[in-house]
């Protein structure tokens, strides 16, 4: 199946670069794989993802859902953080939702 759904992506990063990104399946996917009797596509481990970046506080970990235009996927992503990682970072808190962040502002550095 595909619909508007695909091209949603979970992407997390901490002040060392991208960690992960992993595609959302569209849930009628998972719902007609498990009619079937196939293996369902993986959701991500958002709960994980979250309580690694809790317990890492001092890598000040971001986790973020957006949504792509068709034809963007996993790798291009990827490749976008290895090409400029602080554009990409930029470009995915302008555009994307925030789930979790712990980003390190200018008023919490003591000593520049």
């Amino acid at each position: 199946m595909s619909d508007e759904r695909d091209g949603i992506f979970a992407v997390m990063w901490d002040c060392h670069g991208l960690e992960a990104v992993q595609a959302v399946p569209n849930p009628a996917d998972i719902t007609f794989a498990l009619l079937r009797g196939a293996e369902p596509p993986t959701l991500p481990a958002l709960m994980h993802w979250q309580l690694r970046a809790r317990y890492n506080s001092h890598r000040h970990y971001e986790i973020y859902i957006i949504t792509a235009t068709p034809g963007i996927g996993e790798d291009e992503i990827r490749s976008m953080f290895e090409a400029d990682p602080q554009t990409a970072a930029d470009t995915i808190r302008r555009i994307g939702q925030k789930y979790y962040s712990d980003r390190q502002g200018p008023g919490r550095i003591a000593i520049t």
